[in-house]
């Protein structure tokens, strides 16, 4: 299950990925893009509380980091730069949201690590994982 939301969002972020370079905007990119920088803070500070954290609350975690990189990733994938803009501004909106897309791709890979290193554990082991 968890392998199969995993490769789901690869799939969206790769999608997500050639969706930044249409032209035309649905609503002030600028303003999303600040949205999402926050959101994907607020989710990297999830991630990091669940790395430090021990069996089932880990899991719960895990979980709601997941479910917050599969919101952010599906809002991102709708994200298009504003009609009208110059050359230079269209060029800083597709860095911008590279970045936002890089950041979230590490953050689903250090999930991803987490994910292995506790399925390589004993059951109930979990607790004692240490990084």
């Amino acid at each position: 299950m968890k392998k199969q939301i995993f490769k789901q969002f690869i799939i969206a972020a790769f999608v997500a990925g050639f969706g930044f370079t249409a032209v035309s905007a649905m609503s002030a990119p600028d303003e999303a893009q600040r949205q999402m920088i926050q959101r994907v803070i607020e989710a990297k500070q999830k991630l990091k509380e669940a790395e430090a954290a021990k069996g089932a609350e880990r899991q719960k975690l895990m979980g709601e980091h997941m479910k917050m990189m599969k919101e952010t990733m599906e809002k991102m994938q709708t994200m298009k730069p504003k009609a009208g803009m110059t050359m230079q501004e269209h060029e800083d909106w597709i860095n911008e949201h590279q970045n936002l897309m890089e950041d979230m791709m590490g953050q689903m890979m250090e999930e991803h690590h987490m994910l292995m290193d506790m399925g390589k554990m004993p059951i109930g082991m979990g607790d004692m994982h240490q990084h």
